[in-house]
Formats: structure tokens, C-alpha cells, sequence
């Protein structure tokens, strides 16, 4: 197989493995469990494959150990699980989903993982959309999935694939049947697809109509949830250009500002708390998130060190989340809270790892988005939109985390492995970033393949 032909393949399995992680709801309610199970499986195959195929090289310093102690910890916690037979489906999972994002990430080379994400991202939007369009003009009443059966029994409304409102403005689900995780969706893809216009990876015309594509999706979601976390992605921005402008030995600053603007954020969303609840149409229990965390510290407190076992997405036939967060006719399976489901599940020596992981990508996410980069040689080149890529997209993730649990499983843990691995490797090569695009001659159309 020539090069350029087994690169378009790695290429065309990313974007599918990345599409599959981040709309793995699409598969569950198009195809069923079963059928969900087989295209996970050919994923994973796919990882393996890609693995195999690239042969990345991999030194143990540049091996993020947190990833490495919090797998230790989620493994061990099988023999003293409440359920073990659960917890070793659950590590099963974490493991190979683990496996598909750092196989991801070193195979394809951070570059070539951004080019899949924005591709998947592509068609989540793309094909969410037209399903809208679809459910509103040939349905026109809610749709549910495929292969469920609820009788005559009144069904919740969260139960539904889409509940048809595309032209009553939203909010809409598209494929991935939740406003929040297709709100999500959208604000990845306006970071992703506005650096990559921003640094030339992008052509004109499709970049300006993806850019408004998210934003229009974005807005139709109306997902409070997502527009909370973008105004800290915008805030995470200012800082960040900030701190490029005034150079390296005059951040102090910066950093004195940005405390000072978290303690002043917090200040004002506690004297604001209900004026921010009535204008986002929240009631005082944030739709149901304060009776779940209640129920989930109060288990907490039964086991602080080490938890119930690591499970992942609540197993809803296992105790103690059989009935654990029931409302208004739904069990929810997660705790709506990324650090309070790893703290139940695997204790506080879980949560350690598991902040070692976030605050670690978080961390060096930083630095290569603020600090000069430099070429192979080590000379200093212009600063890249696309060095802030990992920055705001750990923010947007960090942010989602205090209000769902997705960080854990499918695409939010991906992203965040590969955004962990990635900054870890490039901490130790001087290649770090990319030089901007080289211009075009004037009058002197480039080579295709050189064109992005």
C-alpha cells in the first residue's frame, strides 16, 4: 500500500473512530446496544490497526503517569467493588477507550488528530442539522429511537431521539439526542474551526460557512450549560492573548488579573445566583443536579478513600445506582459532576489522579499556547492560532465537568487523554508548533497539493 493511500485510510478511520466517540448515542439509537457493541468493536480493531500501522515511538518520559496511576487505581478498585463484576466491564471500557485516544493522538501526530476532529465534527453538525430538518418537515412530532418500545405508557420527553422544534427555534438534539452534548459539539468545533481558519488551515469559503454552521447549531441547542463554559472559554482567550503580548518576563500581571477575575466571578455568581438561574429558565434545584449530588456526597461519605468501584457510566442494574437519581419519570446514570462520580467511585486516590490528569493537560496546554514557538532548529517562528486549540478546548472540558460527567467516557475522556498525551510529548521536542502557512505568490495559483 503506498504512502499517501495508507494515510488517507488512517485519515478516514480517525474521523469515523472520532465521530463514533463523540455521537456514540447516534450508533445506540440508529442501531440498537447490539449494534452500538459492533461498531465499538470495530473501533477498537481500527485503534489497534492504526497502532500497529504507525508504530509510534513512545519514551516513558513522555508518558503522562497520572493517566498511568489513575488506570492502576480504577483496576484495583475491582477487589473492593460493590459490584465487581460491573467494575471489570467498567475498567474494560476505560482501558480500551484510553488505548483508542492515545493511539489517536501519537499515530496521526497532534496535527493529524486536529484535522480528524474537525472533520468528525464536521459531520456531526452536518448530518444533526438534516436530521432536524427531517424530524420537522416528514415527522413533525417527536421521534424516538429505534429498537425501543415503552407500550402505552406516557413516555418523558428526555426519552425522545428529537422533539422536533427546529422551527420553533430549538433547542434541538440532533443525532447525538442531547442539546447539552450537541451544544458542546458546536462550541468545540467554533474553537477548533476558528483557529484553524485563523492560521490558514482552512480555506475561505468553507471556513467561514463551517464557522457560522457551528454558531448557528451553537445557538439552536440553547444550552445553558454550554453558554456558562464558553464565556470562560472567552475569558481563557483574553488571557491567553494577554499573556503573548506582554512576553514571557512580564506575566505576573496576567496572572494577578486572572486571579483576581476568578475570585470576582465567584463573587458575583453567588450574589447573582437566582437572577442567573430565572434568566437561563432554571429552577433552584438546576434541574434536578442538586438532589443528584446530595444523593451522591451522601454515598460518598459512606466510602471516602476508596470508593464504591470504578464503573464509569452508572450501571443501572448495580447497587447503589439502581433508582440512584430518578426524576420526573428518568434515571439519569451519571452524577451530573465529573469529580464528585470519580471521588464515589474511586475514592479520593482516584480523584488525585484524576486531577493530576486534568491539571496537567491544563497546565502545559498553557504554556504552548502562550509561550514563543520555536522550529526544529529552535529558532523563534510567529505565534499559531491553532497552539490554542488544546487550551480552550481543556477549558471548555474542565467547564462541562462541573455540570455532566461526560468527561469520563467516549469523546470527553478521548479528548482529554489526547490533549494530556499530546502536550505531554510536545514538552520535550522543539518542534512544537507549527510555522504559519508560507504566503502565495501574487498571480501564481499554488500546487494542489499544497493547497490546505
Amino acid at each position: 500500500m503506498s504512502i499517501g493511500r495508507r494515510r488517507a485510510l488512517e485519515g478516514g478511520f480517525a474521523t469515523f473512530a472520532l465521530f463514533t466517540l463523540i455521537a456514540g448515542q447516534f450508533w445506540r439509537n440508529l442501531l440498537g446496544w447490539w449494534g452500538f457493541g459492533a461498531i465499538a468493536l470495530l473501533v477498537l480493531g481500527g485503534a489497534v490497526w492504526l497502532w500497529t500501522s504507525a508504530r509510534p515511538r513512545v519514551s516513558w518520559r513522555r508518558v503522562p503517569k497520572s493517566t498511568i496511576a489513575f488506570l492502576l487505581v480504577a483496576t484495583s478498585s475491582i477487589a473492593w467493588s460493590n459490584y465487581p463484576a460491573t467494575s471489570v466491564l467498567g475498567v474494560v471500557i476505560v482501558l480500551a477507550t484510553t488505548f483508542a485516544g492515545v493511539s489517536l493522538a501519537l499515530s496521526l501526530g497532534w496535527h493529524g488528530f486536529l484535522r480528524a476532529l474537525a472533520s468528525a465534527l464536521k459531520w456531526v453538525l452536518g448530518l444533526s442539522l438534516l436530521f432536524e430538518l427531517w424530524v420537522a418537515l416528514f415527522v413533525r412530532e417527536p421521534l424516538l429511537p429505534n429498537f425501543v418500545d415503552h407500550g402505552d405508557e406516557k413516555v418523558p420527553m428526555a426519552f425522545y431521539w428529537s422533539r422536533a422544534l427546529l422551527f420553533d427555534g430549538g433547542p434541538i438534539e440532533g443525532i447525538v439526542a442531547s442539546r447539552n452534548l450537541l451544544g458542546m459539539a458546536a462550541l468545540l468545533a467554533l474553537i477548533l474551526f476558528t483557529a484553524m481558519y485563523a492560521s490558514g488551515s482552512m480555506r475561505r469559503a468553507p471556513g467561514i460557512g463551517w464557522i457560522v454552521t457551528a454558531g448557528l447549531v451553537f445557538a439552536l441547542t440553547r444550552s445553558a450549560t454550554v453558554i456558562l463554559v464558553s464565556v470562560a472559554v472567552l475569558v481563557a482567550l483574553a488571557f491567553a492573548v494577554w499573556a503573548r503580548k506582554v512576553g514571557p518576563t512580564h506575566r505576573r500581571r496576567v496572572y494577578v488579573v486572572a486571579a483576581g477575575t476568578v475570585v470576582a466571578a465567584a463573587a458575583l455568581l453567588a450574589l447573582s445566583w437566582n437572577a442567573l438561574l430565572a434568566l437561563f429558565g432554571k429552577g433552584d434545584d438546576l434541574t434536578g443536579r442538586l438532589d443528584i449530588w446530595e444523593s451522591v456526597v451522601a454515598l460518598i461519605a459512606e466510602r471516602p478513600f476508596l470508593g464504591w468501584g470504578w464503573v464509569g457510566y452508572w450501571a443501572p442494574w448495580a447497587e447503589p445506582y439502581d433508582g440512584l437519581a430518578v426524576r420526573k419519570g428518568v434515571e439519569y446514570l451519571q452524577a451530573h459532576n465529573a469529580w464528585l462520580d470519580v471521588w464515589l467511585q474511586v475514592g479520593v486516590l482516584g480523584l488525585i489522579a484524576f486531577a493530576s490528569i486534568v491539571i496537567g493537560a491544563l497546565w502545559r496546554s498553557w504554556f504552548l499556547a502562550i509561550d514563543p514557538p520555536r522550529d526544529a532548529r529552535g529558532a523563534v517562528v510567529p505565534y499559531s492560532a491553532i497552539s490554542l486549540v488544546p487550551l480552550l478546548a481543556m477549558v471548555a472540558l474542565i467547564g462541562q465537568s462541573l455540570a455532566e460527567s461526560r468527561l469520563l467516557i467516549e469523546g470527553g475522556w478521548v479528548l482529554l487523554i489526547a490533549i494530556a498525551w499530546g502536550t505531554k510529548r510536545r514538552q520535550w521536542s522543539p518542534d512544537a508548533l507549527p510555522p504559519l502557512p508560507r504566503p502565495r505568490a501574487p498571480l501564481q495559483a499554488a500546487p494542489p497539493e499544497a493547497r490546505p
